[in-house]
């Protein structure tokens, strides 16, 4: 059977992500609307055979929504390879975005038998564990800043590493309004932040992501970590090394950049 454009492109972008490479800009129009991005990455990561470990949320910063004329964030899945411990290298390009900080929950497996849809106050029965995190943010394409949602969610979601820090068992505190802060001392830079950042706050993006999950009829048979979104937006890496990362009450979480 002869392939569409749709498969040899989305062939390529696969190829890309399992063998940390970078190749031309996929055509706007799987990236252009959410809606026809959204079907690109989920044809995408039905050709992957590794585990998928858990889902993020995209684009959660409301003020870039705005912007960006977005109604919500966006998701897309999590595998295996992209999860490195914390303080672990990163290698990075040129068309690496950023680095962010974000607020991850490792969620009970029983959640794929739940009934109805979650609200912010049932959420929290399925979160086993909370720990703070960092994404590498980037793109496997010649592609440089974000026209819309749709460039990110096309490719993956825009996810080349998840550090988590220490994880520590979940237990409800005002997750709205904790201070964050993500540093490189050899470059001088330090950014502050603050988890009200996240979508209005972190168990909302968390709600948001599972009921979406929900909705597209997935299902894991091992306890998975939702990543909530940046409490710092993206932070432009200046300077290779260590970033140090750190959630008030959570506890920190570091990457090397290479």
């Amino acid at each position: 059977m002869t392939k569409t454009l749709k498969d040899k492109i989305s062939d390529k972008l696969v190829n890309a992500f399992l063998n940390n490479k970078i190749i031309s800009p996929i055509p706007s129009r799987f990236t252009k609307k959410i809606t026809e991005a959204d079907k690109f990455r989920k044809l995408c990561e039905s050709k992957i055979k590794d585990p998928t470990i858990g889902f993020k949320a995209g684009g959660t910063g409301i003020p870039l929504m705005k912007k960006l004329k977005e109604k919500e964030p966006f998701i897309a899945s999590v595998f295996k390879k992209n999860l490195i411990k914390s303080g672990k290298k990163v290698k990075i390009n040129k068309y690496t975005l950023g680095i962010e900080l974000e607020v991850c929950y490792l969620i009970k497996k029983t959640f794929f038998t739940s009934k109805g849809k979650l609200t912010n106050s049932n959420v929290t029965k399925y979160i086993s564990h909370m720990a703070p995190c960092i994404e590498v943010v980037g793109y496997r394409q010649k592609r440089k800043g974000i026209t819309s949602f749709g460039d990110l969610s096309s490719d993956f979601g825009g996810n080349i590493k998840f550090l988590i820090g220490q994880k520590k068992k979940f237990k409800k505190i005002n997750i709205g309004n904790l201070k964050t802060n993500i540093s490189n001392k050899k470059a001088k830079q330090s950014v502050d932040g603050n988890t009200n950042a996240v979508y209005v706050n972190p168990i909302n993006s968390l709600r948001f992501v599972l009921n979406k999950v929900k909705k597209d009829k997935i299902t894991l048979d091992k306890d998975f970590y939702v990543f909530t979104g940046s409490t710092v937006g993206v932070v432009p890496i200046i300077k290779k090394g260590i970033y140090s990362a750190k959630i008030e009450k959570l506890g920190s979480v570091k990457a090397n950049i290479i």
